[in-house]
């Protein structure tokens, strides 16, 4: 597997740890609709929470929330409509982001609650 995503599937594996040691219950992760793709779904606060990871080794050229562009909040709230079709939820739904980047050691994790609203 290219580097590049094992960075990712690392920074998924520890943005899912940091949300369940939040309370967030995850239901699924990697999930897939037609070539769309939402990282994590979970559910907390009565919400159904569609989460993007964005993982990067430093910020040297833009911040990684930066990096999400309309067109991929189109593809994520497609597939999390797809999702919600699919599982046959009726809760609210909140789309979040999860930025992280190594520090030494350590990893920064950056939560961002409500980092978008669906694209009329």
């Amino acid at each position: 597997m290219a580097e590049h995503n094992e960075l990712g599937k690392t920074g998924e594996a520890i943005a899912a740890n940091y949300l369940t040691q939040k309370g967030y219950e995850i239901l699924d992760r990697n999930w897939r609709y037609d070539k769309k793709e939402v990282d994590l779904f979970a559910f907390f606060d009565k919400k159904l929470i569609s989460i993007e990871v964005r993982t990067r080794t430093s910020d040297g050229w833009e911040h990684p929330k930066e990096t999400i562009t309309d067109a991929k909040i189109r593809f994520i709230v497609e597939a999390t409509e797809a999702y919600i079709n699919e599982k046959d939820i009726e809760e609210e739904v909140r789309f979040d982001v999860v930025t992280v980047m190594p520090n030494g050691d350590e990893w920064d994790i950056e939560h961002i609650e409500e980092a978008f609203h669906p694209l009329l």
